[in-house]
């Protein structure tokens, strides 16, 4: 057997001269760390306000029964029988309030609870979907009243009690803890009396009770009970943060399958808005880059041309004209491939891609263009192609005498509406024009309405989000 050398201590696991630490001493040094590191205070400071906000929204049902102590105070002297008309009546109007009052208080609650969790904890919690919006004030109430998220946010405080609790203590045993720790410090200055007074005891509280001290050594028992809370508080705070974190999840932010769809909806977004860049820098690079190679070429094709000599082979001649006469039909092919890929008026926006499209139609057109914000440039690609193609059909099938494009913008929806006066009959069939169109906004959440009837006039509308 050979000769054992040495054992390296960088080889075993730690550094030269320092034994690898026990599982038993990393435990004691992060106990005694945890009550002085920043994440215990904002996990404390978000214990100590999530207890009393826990409990707000329970302040509904109490206003509630408080308005229905008023009115029957108020019935004592009206007769019997509108008595209990106006008791019936109050009855049926507290019962309304608190079909609106608790989802619509629940649903801001909500909101401020994941605030709190992704500024002090940074645990971010998606939103829950916007309500519905009704129309009028019965509209708005009954939307209120079905507000599945605004319901699941009021269940929230219901349910998360017992993590309340919690909290409650977290913060009890913090603040008692310190208070616990200071006896030592305090006693000798404050109950420094002669020996033949009697002073009553001190009460040391606890979250689990109390007990007295009466003697300046009977303080280092409540330090020790200080100490030990203390050391506690950290622990308790964090299981308190993590179980009410889990419970947000679960009941402010989204369903786990309408979170998916929110993924999936900001995954398609980033491709569209992808696709149209990629397209937009495809055209840019075949304008700056192609186009002016060909223009050069067909440029010193037309020089060469021109300086060849009358007596010069007409075969020659002929091959330099047909190269010419190239150059130009391949420069005209590429331009209005570009043109298709991202037509360069859009840069200037939809409305005036919109107008060069009805100045350059067969069919007078007359633009209508009312946007108060402009979309995403994927929108905007979107709606010119399907005014281009709109436009095409109208010209080889109508027969129309006239066109008219409107263009308007309504909150976050885009409506694009072509109506011709031609023979009508059109149609989303299979593997047609409008088919294809349609197939292109539905890939953004658009939608294509087409009302044709025999003998027109045919009215296309077609409504896309303001951003993919």
């Amino acid at each position: 057997m050979g000769a054992v050398g040495p054992v390296n201590p960088a080889a075993a696991g730690g550094p030269p001269g320092r034994r690898p630490d026990s599982p038993l001493a990393t435990l004691l040094i992060s106990v005694a760390r945890a009550p002085v590191t920043a994440r215990t205070g904002r996990e404390l400071l978000f214990c100590l306000i999530e207890a009393p906000l826990g409990l707000a929204l329970l302040a509904v049902p109490f206003a509630a029964v408080a308005i229905e102590g008023i009115v029957s105070m108020l019935s004592r002297g009206v007769a019997i029988p509108a008595r209990g008309l106006l008791a019936g009546g109050s009855l049926l109007a507290v019962l309304l309030f608190l079909a609106i009052a608790i989802p619509w208080a629940g649903r801001r609650l909500g909101a401020v609870h994941r605030d709190l969790a992704a500024g002090l904890l940074g645990r971010r919690i998606g939103e829950p979907p916007p309500r519905r919006r009704g129309h009028g004030v019965f509209g708005q109430a009954t939307a209120i009243f079905r507000d599945g998220p605004g319901w699941r946010a009021a269940a929230y405080v219901l349910v998360k009690l017992p993590v309340t609790v919690a909290e409650i203590y977290a913060v009890a045993f913090g603040a008692l803890g310190l208070a616990g720790l200071s006896y030592p410090f305090w006693w000798p200055l404050f109950r420094n009396h002669p020996a033949d007074v009697h002073l009553h005891p001190v009460v040391v509280l606890t979250p689990f009770g109390g007990f007295s001290v009466a003697t300046y050594s009977g303080t280092w028992a409540a330090f020790a009970a200080g100490a030990a809370m203390v050391l506690a508080a950290p622990w308790v705070a964090r299981g308190a943060a993590a179980a009410d974190c889990w419970m947000m999840r679960g009941m402010l932010g989204r369903g786990r399958l309408a979170q998916r769809v929110a993924d999936l909806e900001q995954t398609r977004a980033l491709a569209v808005e992808d696709s149209a860049a990629l397209l937009r820098r495809v055209e840019r690079d075949l304008h700056d880059g192609a186009q002016i190679r060909l223009a050069t070429l067909a440029m010193n094709l037309g020089m060469a041309r021109e300086k060849l000599q009358a007596d010069t082979d007409p075969e020659l001649r002929e091959l330099v004209d047909a190269a010419h006469q190239g150059a130009k039909d391949a420069l005209a092919d590429l331009r209005n491939l570009a043109r298709g890929i991202h037509p360069p008026a859009l840069d200037n926006g939809l409305p005036d891609a919109l107008a060069t499209l009805a100045a350059t139609s067969v069919i007078p057109a007359e633009l209508t263009a009312d946007i108060p914000q402009r979309p995403a440039p994927a929108i905007e690609t979107i709606g010119y192609f399907c005014a281009a193609e709109l436009l095409a059909n109208a010209v080889k099938h109508s027969g129309a005498n006239k066109i008219s494009i409107e263009l308007a913008g309504r909150g976050e929806t885009l409506v694009l509406r072509v109506t011709d006066d031609g023979a009508g009959g059109a149609n989303q069939a299979l593997g047609g024009g409008l088919a294809g169109l349609a197939q292109r906004v539905r890939t953004v959440d658009g939608q294509l309405d087409v009302a044709s009837p025999a003998g027109g006039p045919t009215q296309v509308t077609v409504t896309l989000p303001m951003h993919a």
